[in-house]
């Protein structure tokens, strides 16, 4: 019993690290803008697409991982320069149908670039089970727990050491005052997208070696990815980390004990929940009339 209630623990912080670095991408976008990117699950579809394009190309494996983050980076960045910041001025409902009308034309955009196939990406080092304690995790899982870790580390020292992560952070607070200090809150959105993009990419690279990835991956990801942006606290990044693997233990652990039918309705339960029961998340969130 021990080793099954460590196999679903394991399982869960797995699934809820590709979560939190979902989570994460909500979050940098709408603390520069307000705005909810619904294309965020795009980007993890595009990292997953553009390695496995890469690999079959003769492209190394490190040089593929950094080419697919790069690739949904600038995608993100052309977005914001061509859609979003366009329409900066907008009202609400115009920027929720231009970020879901830019979800729907790049994975229409995938289809004509890929195929309509799902697709495998190899592990980064074997696909030998370790067990402990009586579960076993892939080698792959113990890579996207590590990686998230060093993401978060490298986040948090960019937010407090470099002058563009500090003027995200001011932004954040306080977009007026950020400006009336010389902040360029424009070069922040901009920026912003490609971090958020990158993240995704990376969060697709890593979960397709386990999941496989195909040109509508993105979408069950961004929902998921929202949802633990939602439980944590939109516009919290330590919320972020914690409802991405909150949600991810939630879900394996229903799966696990409950029915495996019920997985993917869990996500949405815990929406619902958090909106009815405490609108601002478990950490908190910062208060805003846009969605």
């Amino acid at each position: 019993m021990g080793g099954q209630w460590l196999q679903f623990v394991a399982g869960g912080l797995t699934a809820g690290a590709i979560y939190a670095l979902v989570a994460l991408g909500f979050s940098i976008i709408f603390n520069a803008s307000r705005v909810i990117n619904f294309a965020q699950g795009e980007f993890v579809m595009i990292g997953g697409m553009s390695a496995v394009s890469l690999v079959a190309a003769g492209a190394p494996m490190p040089v593929a991982l950094g080419g697919a983050v790069l690739v949904a980076a600038v995608i993100g960045l052309l977005l914001e320069r061509l859609a979003v910041g366009r329409a900066r001025n907008a009202d609400v409902v115009t920027l929720i149908i231009i970020t879901i009308g830019a979800s729907i034309f790049l994975r229409g955009l995938a289809q004509l670039v890929w195929d309509k196939r799902i697709h495998a990406l190899a592990p980064l080092s074997g696909d030998v089970p370790i067990s402990f304690f009586g579960a076993t995790i892939l080698p792959q899982g113990l890579w996207v727990i590590g990686v998230t870790v060093a993401i978060v580390a490298l986040l948090s020292w960019f937010f407090r050491r470099t002058l563009l992560g500090k003027a995200m952070l001011a932004t954040a607070h306080n977009r007026t005052a950020a400006q009336l200090v010389g902040i360029d809150v424009r070069a922040v959105l901009f920026a912003s997208f490609g971090l958020a993009a990158g993240l995704g990419a990376i969060a697709g690279v890593l979960i397709a070696p386990i999941t496989f990835t195909s040109y509508d991956a993105g979408i069950m990801l961004g929902l998921k990815g929202f949802a633990a942006a939602i439980l944590g606290g939109l516009g919290s990044f330590p919320g972020a980390i914690a409802g991405g693997l909150l949600l991810g233990l939630l879900e394996s652990l229903g799966a696990g004990y409950l029915s495996s039918a019920y997985k993917d309705v869990i996500a949405f339960v815990i929406i619902l929940a958090v909106l009815f029961v405490r609108p601002d998340g478990i950490l908190g969130a910062i208060r805003s009339e846009r969605v």
